[in-house]
C-alpha cells in the first residue's frame, strides 16, 4: 500500500530535503512507524506518547484526522497526508 507523506520545511532534516515521502501502513500509527525506519528522528517530531504533537496539524487527504479517529484513523492506498506544523504568533 502507498500512501504519499508530505513533508513541511522544518521536518525535511529527516527526509533528505525531500518534499514528500512514500509510507504504508493501515493506520496513521503504522504510518509514522514506517516513515521513522527509513526517516529516524521523524517519528518524535509528529507522535508524543501515543497521540499526536499538539502542535502538529495532519490532514488525510486535505481532512484533518482530528475529527477523524487521530492517530488510529484508517488509511488507504492512494492516500495523501499532509503534516504541517500549527503556526502561531500574531502583534505583541
Amino acid at each position: 500500500m502507498a500512501i504519499e507523506v508530505r513533508i513541511p520545511t522544518i521536518l525535511r532534516q529527516y527526509t533528505d530535503g525531500q518534499k514528500a515521502v512514500e509510507g504504508s501502513g493501515d493506520t496513521l500509527a503504522d504510518l509514522f512507524n514506517d516513515l521513522e525506519t527509513r526517516h529516524a528522528g521523524i517519528h518524535a517530531r509528529i507522535v508524543d506518547e501515543g497521540k499526536l504533537r499538539r502542535f502538529v496539524n495532519v490532514y488525510l487527504n486535505d481532512e484533518d484526522v482530528r475529527f477523524v479517529d487521530g492517530i488510529n484513523t484508517k488509511l488507504s492506498d492512494g492516500d495523501t497526508v499532509t503534516i504541517l506544523p500549527a503556526v502561531a504568533g500574531g502583534m505583541a
